[in-house]
């Protein structure tokens, strides 16, 4: 399901291809939606799409990873695509994420910032939520630094 989507959203999509420009991507994208740039931490990607006319975005890897928040205690498997409708602040109609739960996998439908910015809530499709520092998701340095680094390594290049 969730690849018909991609292919229904990618006309008009900033489309990126490369696992070093996917990362770059992915996390300024989240950045400019106000969310942590750490939320979705999938070192290995192949694709990342982003149609602005829509607020579609996409993400693609070869197989699933399991990722551990450790500063929060929690595992989340992503799957090999991740999608969502997007706005500022909130991912919703969320595929391809799992926090694990004591001994189960729930699966996250949306992801939101608190209006403080303080906080992270995820959401289940039955509506149950649990919120978290957003400092658990921020990367260090944070995605505007690398691509200030990047910038000045091509600037250094010339």
């Amino acid at each position: 399901m969730s690849s018909q989507l991609i292919e229904d959203h990618r006309s008009g999509a900033d489309v990126h291809s490369g696992r070093d420009l996917c990362l770059l991507k992915s996390r300024e994208f989240m950045v400019e939606l106000g969310l942590p740039d750490g939320l979705l931490p999938l070192p290995s990607l192949d694709e990342v799409g982003y149609n602005r006319s829509t607020g579609f975005v996409w993400l693609r890897q070869a197989a699933g990873v399991t990722h551990t928040f450790n500063t929060i205690g929690k595992q989340v498997w992503y799957d090999k695509e991740v999608t969502a409708f997007v706005e500022p602040g909130r991912m919703h109609s969320l595929t391809g994420v799992k926090s694990k739960e004591l001994l189960i996998w729930v699966t996250i439908s949306e992801i939101v910032v608190s209006p403080s910015g303080s906080k992270v809530v995820f959401r289940t499709p039955a509506g149950l939520g649990r919120a978290f520092p957003v400092a658990a998701f921020q990367l260090n340095p944070p995605a505007a630094a690398v691509e200030g680094e990047n910038k000045e390594e091509g600037a250094a290049a010339n």
